[in-house]
């Protein structure tokens, strides 16, 4: 969990929703630094979501874990369907926001750290590109058996990423290839978030294409059913138990 001064992305969320103009600045270890589409994109109402979520909204059933829930903008909408939505972060500034906004149920802590302790759920949404918030390939399949004991038989994850291979861009592509040669994979990703004074910690956000992602969960209990595309690189894939 993040310390208060390790809270860059929460703090900027915030400041967001309090009303301040504010950026995510996003800065990877090779150097290259950009800005990512939140905070605005954090607080979309479902009339402005891309069509791949509104797709794959309506595959949601029962009670519902929504896996780094940032501002809450799932957690709201599907609370306000009738659903029953646990909204887990590891951003207790984004958390605030949440429950300022009316989000009923949250908990604070790393993704590592869920188990059913915090409860059976029949759908686990991961929006917002977050099948990264796995971090790397070992980690992936570890934490997708873990959450197959903590959903029911008829349990589901909703996930989204983003096919790190759409790119022509020669810093990415160099990108790739270090990750290749330090035995990562290609979209492997090492991160923080900045925000005025404040930075996250380093962390690994794990972007794959569709055949990785099938790979990453041979043998861990679940399937993937279909994949839902976008007009971008960005898909959802609905995962169910086998």
């Amino acid at each position: 969990m993040f310390r208060d001064q390790e809270d860059a992305f929460g703090e900027l969320i915030s400041a967001y929703y309090n009303g301040s103009d504010v950026v995510e600045i996003v800065e990877r270890d090779d150097g290259f630094i950009d800005t990512s589409a939140g905070p605005h994109a954090y607080f979309l109402e479902y009339d402005q979501w891309p069509d791949h979520y509104k797709e794959a909204i309506q595959l949601v059933s029962g009670r519902v874990l929504d896996v780094g829930s940032g501002a809450g903008r799932i957690s709201l909408f599907l609370q306000n369907q009738g659903y029953e939505v646990l909204a887990m972060d590891n951003s207790p500034k984004a958390l605030q926001v949440c429950q300022q906004r009316g989000v009923i149920n949250t908990v604070l802590c790393p993704i590592t750290q869920l188990s059913n302790r915090v409860g059976i759920f029949d759908s686990i949404v991961m929006f917002g590109n977050n099948f990264g918030l796995f971090g790397n390939f070992k980690r992936a399949k570890w934490l997708l058996k873990r959450f197959y004991g903590m959903t029911s038989p008829q349990g589901r994850i909703i996930a989204e990423s983003n096919d790190v291979y759409a790119t022509d861009d020669p810093i990415h592509l160099a990108y790739h290839q270090r990750n290749r040669q330090r035995g990562r994979m290609a979209g492997q990703l090492r991160l923080r978030i900045r925000y005025q004074n404040l930075k996250t910690p380093w962390f690994d956000y794990l972007i794959v294409s569709q055949s990785e992602m099938k790979e990453i969960i041979q043998g861990t209990g679940w399937f993937i059913r279909k994949f839902i595309n976008s007009e971008g690189p960005q898909y959802i894939a609905i995962i169910d138990k086998e």
